[in-house]
């Protein structure tokens, strides 16, 4: 087992883990406060999954020619000048500039979506399963790391209270291109002697337990980033949770991913991928269950724990599953396919997410928020605007609230300097 390769994998997982979780936690509410369109509020994390799944194929052709060492420090540097443009967005008031931001990130993730085959091929591939847990294990780190990004960085650089985290969250990235500058025997692929590259595609993409494992990474991400991505608005906008409430859900739902990556590699080597797999999917419809109970905090917490879990089972099993159904000459091609086909997905469950979220029902919890997609209901504006009326005149006689040019609050309730536009409900 390459030690240090593990390690520096772990790490960089951890930096990756914190973008993508500062970007889910602030995407939505910076969405609110600079789109001219309520609908278009969850557009930074669509762009996000986008330029991911735009970048998968391109990712794993590049380090097929190049390297994986060369590939993981291109990605990490592009998403460090992204965090940059993201935080040049905010302080500019752009959407579009921090949207393009964003994108980088999203073009980044593509590159570390292949941190877990890198892992593997460390490894004896018996031991693939575990290699890949311990991987994953590092955004445990991120779940904690990623809020306190949001949180704790607000108006430590720039004007603007989210611009702080950006730029720290660029110098991360920056480190993390060194570390992965730094790996050893994941170079350019060697020479095998091996004529050709492997079998046609549509051989190995038609196996059924090739699309088994790519099914399962599928649903696990489309249903875990509908939920997790309305969970945001839903809570603060819709539900009028504290900024803190919703950052700890998140955080929580983020360990809850990673954590079981404690055992997940044992017990698919003792019980297999596919029956961890199974046990996924019943985790899922349990998610359902407690998201449709209420809209009380505890009701998100155990609806995005369980959603955690079941995202893990399904994600690293269904890696374990993939990595039996190709050649090591093949890798390259099916991992394309298995990443572009799984990214897509988290696309149309994060846009879903944004559109469900501008018919938003009271009477729903985050599961019902997330499927309110086509219903009608209270438009989120309208909701947005009665809270911080709400939260106005609950903290008139103790806080002071900074009214700016464009109509929006600065509230303690939200977090430190956290900026919510109030729209008109008009």
């Amino acid at each position: 087992m390459r030690s240090i390769n593990l390690a520096v994998l772990c790490l960089c997982q951890l930096v990756s883990v914190s973008g993508s979780v500062l970007v889910v936690t602030v995407g939505g509410l910076v969405g609110m406060e600079l789109a001219t369109d309520p609908r278009i509020a969850t557009l930074p994390l669509s762009i996000m999954i986008v330029g991911t799944a735009l970048s998968t194929v391109a990712a794993a052709l590049l380090m097929q020619r190049y390297g994986r060492r060369l590939g993981f420090a291109f990605g990490a540097l592009l998403a460090a000048a992204g965090a940059l443009l993201a935080a040049g967005g905010l302080e500019a008031k752009s959407f579009v500039v921090f949207c393009a931001g964003i994108a980088c990130i999203g073009i980044q993730n593509a590159f570390v979506q292949q941190y877990r085959f890198a892992a593997a091929e460390s490894v004896a591939v018996r031991h693939a399963g575990c290699a890949i847990s311990l991987i994953l294990l590092g955004a445990i780190g991120g779940g904690f790391f990623g809020p306190v990004l949001a949180t704790q960085t607000a108006l430590t650089i720039g004007s603007h209270a989210l611009s702080g985290g950006f730029v720290a969250l660029a110098s991360l990235y920056g480190v993390a291109a060194l570390l992965l500058g730094g790996l050893r025997g994941l170079g350019k692929p060697a020479k095998d002697g091996t004529k050709g590259t492997g079998r046609r595609l549509a051989t190995i993409a038609t196996q059924p337990h090739f699309v088994t494992a790519v099914m399962s990474g599928a649903v696990g991400y489309a249903a875990m980033n509908l939920i997790m991505t309305a969970t945001p608005l839903s809570m603060h906008v819709g539900d009028g949770h504290s900024m803190e409430d919703t950052a700890w859900v998140i955080r929580s739902h983020v360990i809850a991913m990673y954590a079981p990556s404690l055992f997940s590699g044992f017990l698919i080597e003792s019980f297999g991928s596919a029956r961890i797999m199974a046990v996924g999917v019943t985790l899922m419809l349990a998610t359902l269950g407690f998201g449709l109970l209420g809209h009380q905090v505890m009701h998100y917490w155990w609806a995005l724990v369980l959603l955690g879990i079941a995202w893990n089972f399904l994600y690293v099993g269904g890696t374990a599953h993939l990595i039996d159904t190709y050649r090591p000459e093949e890798r390259f091609k099916a991992q394309a396919v298995n990443e572009f086909t799984v990214i897509r997905r988290i696309g149309v469950g994060i846009a879903s997410g944004g559109h469900g979220l501008r018919h938003i029902r009271l009477d729903d919890g985050v599961a019902g928020h997330a499927a309110a997609g086509g219903r009608d209901g209270v438009c989120v504006d309208r909701v947005a605007a009665r809270r911080c009326d709400a939260m106005s005149r609950q903290l008139s006689s103790c806080h002071t609230l900074r009214s700016t040019s464009n109509g929006a609050s600065v509230s303690p309730v939200l977090g430190p300097n956290i900026m919510v536009a109030r729209r008109s409900a008009s």
